[in-house]
């Protein structure tokens, strides 16, 4: 296990960064076209193609999805994602075309101190089609693709992922860009608030804080306008779903978010979390099984959570806003 999205079989994950912009695209492709589904929660979100993922839409499957800065701009990301898929011929049959199903979401970096003086044409397009051709089964985590400008309150975020084996015996993986109005931490310390769901120190072991330290009324937020924030992630499992229960599955995902970020789903933010089935291990009960997957999908999109934050390092641009290894060490 590569404690990465990638552990699910059937997916590969490519990334493409743009230091100088201070964002970048991540894209998830699927070896086969993949039931899948959608769940938004945030008050502001920015999305590609979400409504054909309802179970009653005619599109059964999806062959990408794509997570991007760039807020509307990033969306362009899927457009280059489906120009690489055209290439080799991969889309949903009509007629004698093929058209590729990229959904995707972006999250807000516009004003993370990167040059995003692109002129007419922005360069999310590029960097879909670029993460696209770089997708593989290994990829790194923190300052990297979506991940590359995104914040926390108080801390650098970045991208993240996961994954573990459920007990019913399906893989499950997250897949996050963390850019959150609120925070990973308890105020002012390095404790993640994920921190038991951790697995094999992963990031830092630190457990929670002891004690428990009284949590201030008012939380702190970042106090940009509504959709400057967004949390966006895809959870995968190589169960057999329909798109009725991947839905269930993001929609139950989203508890992942709630163990891992405080506040979170607020009006400041874009939230939203892509579930998908690459149906490789049928199901022995659909509801119990479902439950229990759910379950494991909770606990690794928490601890995907941390992991953006903690891999994450410290833009050049950004030299007020310090990475949690430069606050806390390690």
């Amino acid at each position: 296990m590569r404690n990465l999205i990638t552990d699910v079989a059937g997916l590969t994950v490519g990334n493409a960064t743009d230091l100088a912009l201070a964002s970048g695209v991540t894209v998830l492709l699927f070896d086969e076209p993949t039931v899948a589904s959608v769940d938004v929660r945030g008050g502001g979100p920015g999305t590609r193609e979400t409504d054909l993922l309802a179970p009653d839409e005619t599109v059964g499957a999806v062959h990408a999805l794509t997570l991007s800065g760039g807020s509307a701009f990033g969306l362009d990301a899927a457009g280059g994602v489906a120009a690489a898929l055209a290439e080799r011929g991969i889309g949903f049959p009509v007629g004698d075309a093929r058209v590729p199903i990229v959904p995707g979401a972006v999250l807000f970096d516009l004003l993370n101190g990167g040059d995003k003086n692109w002129g007419r044409f922005p360069p999310y397009r590029d960097l879909g089609y670029a993460a696209a051709n770089a997708a593989g089964r290994d990829f790194p985590l923190g300052t990297v693709g979506a991940g590359t400008g995104a914040t926390t309150v108080d801390l650098k975020g970045g991208l993240g992922s996961a994954s573990m084996m459920a007990s019913t015996g399906h893989t499950v993986g997250a897949l996050v860009a963390v850019n959150a109005c609120g925070a990973t931490n308890f105020p002012g310390g390095p404790h993640f608030w994920a921190a038991p769901f951790e697995q094999k120190n992963e990031f830092g072991g630190l457990g929670l804080p002891h004690p428990l330290p009284p949590l201030p009324v008012r939380p702190a937020l970042k106090g940009l306008p509504p959709g400057a924030n967004t949390t966006i992630a895809i959870v995968a499992t190589d169960a057999v779903l329909t798109k009725a229960q991947c839905k269930r599955l993001a929609v139950m995902a989203h508890d992942g978010y709630a163990h891992a970020i405080w506040p979170v789903h607020t009006p400041l933010d874009g939230d939203t979390i892509f579930a998908a089935a690459t149906g490789r291990r049928p199901l022995e009960d659909p509801v119990f099984d479902l439950a229990l997957i759910g379950d494991a999908v909770v606990r690794t999109l928490a601890r995907a959570c941390a992991r953006a934050v903690f891999e994450a390092k410290p833009l050049p641009q950004q030299d007020t806003l310090p990475s949690w290894r430069q606050r806390f060490g390690g």
